[in-house]
């Protein structure tokens, strides 16, 4: 095993990274009649900070800027790019600027944008709920996904263990025909993360073979926005829910982490590593760009 460079930051792979990239003049739709702000309006002094501010999902403190009748609350990065950039996921708006830029540079820019910003993210609360709405009702035929193709759930008292036809798709679980909704649950989720355990740490000795590095150790995520992660150490987390995915998505997410072991960035020669052990790559990105964690089915 390789000696570890010095310790930085974990290197992840989330739905923010993996959804809209960054742009510095997105196109602005033609804004409705009834908005409350106009474009070339001065912008407003943001909301003083409070002590129990608003944190998105990571934990980075949200900036608050009222609009009219509106608050928005963004994260805001510094960077070295030269223009401001503005990104919408599910996790909300991310604005990266220039280390240069003044905050009421950023705030005009916020009001300038403001209806596509508006429409974009009442976008992604719709996708959100849509595809949020469905639930698993856990019972006997309940259906979850498995490595990209449903499987049936079966309750059958009669049997002594837990038992996966593979062939028919079909999970048995030694329960009665009546059994409480939780219990049914808590054993599925139980198997969906032993079979990740299990498959992921196949895909990462493989593929850790192929790059020629080793990691120092492994585990399961519950990460609500965030696929995988690997630090400096070697140590590489992966999100369980994976194993809803077909085998070419988790073998993307694996090789991704695996190549942090060589560059801890996403630099073009990280994606150089990436795509030299997994070639489609960029198929499998595009795949999980409209499939962040929280869309999954609820279990």
């Amino acid at each position: 095993m390789q000696k570890s460079p010095t310790p930085q930051p974990a290197a992840a792979l989330d739905s923010r990274q993996l959804d809209l990239p960054l742009f510095a003049e997105p196109a602005v739709p033609t804004p409705p009649s009834s908005s409350p702000v106009s474009p070339s309006s001065t912008p407003s002094t943001p909301s003083p900070p409070k002590p129990d501010a608003l944190r998105a999902p990571d934990g980075t403190k949200l900036r608050s800027l009222t609009l009219g009748s509106q608050t928005l609350h963004y994260v805001l990065k510094r960077s070295a790019r030269r223009s401001i950039g503005f990104a919408i996921d599910s996790t909300g708006l991310t604005i990266t600027a220039p280390r240069w830029v003044t905050l009421a540079d950023i705030e005009t820019a916020i009001t300038e944008k403001q209806r596509w910003i508006f429409t974009k993210l009442n976008e992604w609360q719709n996708r959100v709920e849509q595809r949020a709405l469905p639930r698993i009702d856990w019972k006997d035929g309940a259906q979850v996904p498995y490595l990209g193709r449903p499987v049936s759930v079966m309750l059958a008292a009669s049997h002594r263990a837990l038992t996966f036809d593979a062939a028919r798709a079909a999970l048995a679980l030694p329960l009665p025909p009546h059994a409480d909704p939780q219990q049914i649950k808590d054993r599925v989720q139980g198997w969906l993360q032993g079979e990740a355990t299990r498959i992921f740490g196949e895909r990462l000795t493989i593929y850790a073979e192929k790059l020629g590095v080793s990691y120092r150790a492994y585990a399961l995520s519950s990460a609500a926005t965030r696929w995988g992660s690997c630090s400096s150490d070697g140590k590489i987390r992966l999100n369980w829910r994976l194993i809803h995915f077909p085998l070419s998505i988790i073998d993307y997410v694996v090789a991704h982490e695996l190549a942090h072991l060589r560059e801890m960035n996403h630099s073009p020669r990280f994606w150089e590593t990436v795509e030299s052990i997994f070639p489609e790559f960029r198929e499998a990105r595009q795949t999980l760009k409209h499939h962040p964690p929280e869309l999954l089915p609820t279990l």
